[in-house]
């Protein structure tokens, strides 16, 4: 009996989930903004970032009470994707934050 396993191919697995979308949507949004557009300054940005991690642990917190209650429409690898795409998303604005921190730590302790 051969057993083989097939390879995983996570570009399809985040393609299901929406992942590929967003972030090519974020990029190309990106790229389109030029110098005359209206630009958001950092707080606005930072802030649609958290509201965009929250809404992501939120998601992966639904889609593990599904999971844990054998609904037959959630999926054990989209919940994985969602957690750890929201595991990610924390991580980075905790980088974020840290950083912000660090800078505004230095700026405070140079002498005018």
């Amino acid at each position: 009996m051969d057993v083989r396993l097939k390879p995983f191919d996570f570009s399809q697995a985040l393609a299901r989930t929406g992942a590929l979308t967003d972030a090519a949507g974020a990029t190309n949004a990106a790229r389109r903004t030029t110098g005359s557009e209206r630009r958001e300054d950092f707080s606005g940005v930072f802030s649609n970032a958290l509201k965009s991690v929250s809404a992501a642990q939120n998601e992966a917190g639904r889609l593990q009470r599904e999971v844990s209650l054998d609904s037959s429409t959630v999926s054990i690898e989209e919940t994985m994707i969602a957690m750890q795409r929201s595991t990610i998303g924390f991580q980075m604005a905790l980088q974020v934050r840290n950083r912000v921190v660090q800078a505004y730590s230095e700026v405070m302790s140079m002498q005018v």
